[in-house]
């Protein structure tokens, strides 16, 4: 789960990381108020939508504007910008061509910068442990970075069994050319994000950028902030800052019936029970020359209820042209499964072809219903052959 700038800084701010005042707004008036509570004279519109890019992108309604991020010098400049930027869609790298609609803003006092660093925190799957990620190359795309000049980027990982030291924050600081009073600062501001890493059960926290200001303070500048969402029931505080308006309408109708669902760009739908399954369906569908639509795994305890639901969702795509169901029937029946795929069938009055493999317990007794059933569906012996045959009829 992810959660907005300003959502991001509230919760570090509570850590003890310093951030720059600034305050939410919903409308022209609510960002004039919020102005007026800062120092000024410099003040920082900023679009709050889930992506990053948006000082460099573009709104639908007016191209040729400023993009999502704003500098201006006067509390008239913040209404008149807000005015602009709400109820627009804001286009960034990372949104894609349809972009994001803008509901809210997050009006910040400006900051006098003398130098842009990155830091984030993620949960390094190959060790097992929380690293930290730090770069002089602050404000910049890292993936960019990582590409053009890898040894710009130092890498870190915490032991959880020792948790985290000095050693560690100054290891990190004298990469970053820190010394004295900053290297201070900079050791203050790892404890406090390591903290609020993993009390709030989080999966990834990147600061881009970390600043420096003339003052000689560290001053963090932008936050994104995203969640195991496994764990949120531990934290209702933080599911409460859930953005529904940021999530794609599929992925969020599939959390609701307990379904793993992501989006993808291609023509063939696919409904698997288990991610290894489903990512071995995807990857198979391409060697046979097609495109998956989805990664959507229906669980080992799905019902004809979450069968039919799943289906739904696959079909709420219309660049759908076909649909492979890949069932390894253990803790789930075949039965069950074949059931669901009627029912929906029946339900959707589908009329693209679906393919369906089944293999694993009371598969017999699936197959059987499929076949008896009288409707337009494609079996499978294998994987492989439900692959090749999902190929070939939406070729025809």
């Amino acid at each position: 789960m992810n959660i907005h700038e300003y959502q991001a800084k509230q919760i570090l701010a509570k850590y003890g990381v310093p951030i720059a005042k600034g305050f939410p707004a919903f409308t022209a008036d609510e960002a004039e108020k919020a102005a007026k509570e800062l120092p000024g004279p410099v003040y920082v519109v900023k679009s709050q939508i889930h992506a990053g890019g948006r000082g460099k992108g573009k709104f639908k309604e007016a191209p040729n504007a400023a993009g999502g991020v704003r500098v201006v010098k006067s509390i008239e400049d913040v209404k008149k910008n807000a005015a602009e930027m709400l109820g627009n869609t804001l286009v960034t790298i990372q949104t894609g061509p349809e972009g994001k609609l803008v509901n809210r803003l997050y009006i910040e006092d400006g900051s006098r910068i003398k130098k842009e660093y990155y830091i984030s925190l993620l949960v390094d799957r190959a060790t097992s442990r929380v690293s930290f990620v730090v770069s002089t190359e602050g404000g910049m795309d890292i993936e960019e970075v990582a590409h053009s000049n890898p040894e710009k980027i130092i890498t870190l990982s915490v032991d959880p069994a020792a948790g985290i030291s000095s050693f560690h924050a100054r290891k990190l600081g004298f990469a970053l050319g820190f010394d004295g009073d900053v290297l201070k600062q900079f050791t203050k501001l790892v404890f406090s994000l390591y903290k609020a890493f993993l009390d709030t059960d989080a999966a990834q926290l990147e600061i881009n950028p970390l600043v420096l200001t003339e003052d000689g303070e560290l001053l963090v500048l932008d936050a994104k902030y995203g969640f195991d969402d496994n764990a949120m029931f531990r934290h209702k505080d933080i599911e409460e800052l859930r953005d529904i308006s940021e999530e794609d309408e599929s992925e969020r109708k599939a959390k609701d019936f307990e379904l793993s669902y992501v989006k993808m760009d291609g023509s063939i739908g696919c409904m698997v029970n288990g991610a290894g399954l489903a990512m071995a369906t995807m990857d198979i569908i391409k060697i046979k020359g097609g495109e998956p639509a989805n990664f959507l795994d229906v669980g080992g305890g799905a019902t004809k209820e979450r069968v039919t639901e799943a289906l739904k969702i696959i079909l709420s795509d219309k660049n759908v042209k076909g649909i492979l169901v890949n069932i390894f029937g253990g803790i789930m029946r075949c039965d069950i499964i074949a059931e669901g795929v009627l029912a929906a069938v029946k339900e959707l009055s589908l009329n693209v072809p679906l393919v369906v493999r089944l293999e694993g317990t009371n598969v017999e007794l699936g197959k059987k219903i499929i076949k008896e059933s009288g409707l337009s569906v494609i079996a499978a012996d294998d994987l492989e052959d439900a692959a090749t045959k999902i190929v070939a009829a939406i070729s025809q």
